[in-house]
């Protein structure tokens, strides 16, 4: 899963991120409201960690954008303004949850997990194919309804595999949606994931195949009899 962090300051943003790493998220870092817009419009996350004091403004002023663009992402503003009237505020404008700096980053993980738990929009139905199923609202993968657990990065490449089950996925969007945007990522990267998760669905017999389109990138069906 990929969140997305709005944040000047590069050591706390850092500090963050690694943390978020550690436990399995993607994490993006940004530190403009500017960069922050541009980031949303290339990628979807479905957290996004918004601070309110920034160089070119105030995080609130992009909430209404981001409610609209993606709806499906939840907000959670943090800053350093502890009082009453800037976290109503901040709630009122869109903010799916306000916490104040400093902050202790175990509860900030925990209030991701509470953000996420909590129905937002339209529930996606779970992708079938041949014995797997991928429920793309708990990115958890099942094989002939038992749990598939996957690495990280397999289990993000599954899910970008799967959300377009059938269709050409580019190297690039692939790319885009596994590894952060700090990452510097050579394409021989992606085919080892892409292995991995091969050898993975065939121990499995997982009934689906994950094919190479030279040039193009990967496309995931069911396997031919």
């Amino acid at each position: 899963m990929r969140i997305l962090i709005v944040e000047d300051q590069p050591e706390l943003a850092a500090l963050v991120a690694g943390r978020l790493t550690k436990s399995g998220y993607v994490a993006d870092s940004v530190g403009t409201l500017a960069e922050a817009v541009e980031a949303v419009a290339q990628f979807d996350y479905p957290v996004i960690l918004l601070d309110r004091r920034l160089p070119d403004g105030d995080g609130v002023s992009i909430l209404k954008q981001l409610r609209s663009t993606k709806p499906g992402s939840r907000v959670l503003l943090v800053t350093a303004a502890r009082s009453i009237d800037d976290r109503i505020n901040g709630l009122d404008a869109g903010a799916d949850d306000y916490l104040t700096k400093p902050f202790d980053v175990d509860e900030l993980l925990a209030r991701i997990r509470a953000v996420l738990r909590r129905p937002q929009g339209v529930a996606l139905p779970p992708v079938g194919l041949g014995e797997l199923s991928f429920d793309l609202n708990q990115r958890e993968a099942f094989v002939r309804g038992r749990p598939f657990v996957l690495a990280k990065r397999e289990l993000l490449l599954l899910e970008a595999l799967m959300r377009r089950a059938g269709r050409a996925v580019k190297h690039s969007t692939l790319i885009g949606e596994i590894y952060g945007l700090d990452d510097s990522v050579q394409i021989d990267a992606l085919k080892m994931s892409v292995s991995r998760l091969r050898q993975r669905l065939k121990d499995c017999e997982a009934g689906v195949e994950v094919h190479t389109l030279r040039g193009i990138g990967y496309l995931i069906e069911m396997s031919r009899a």
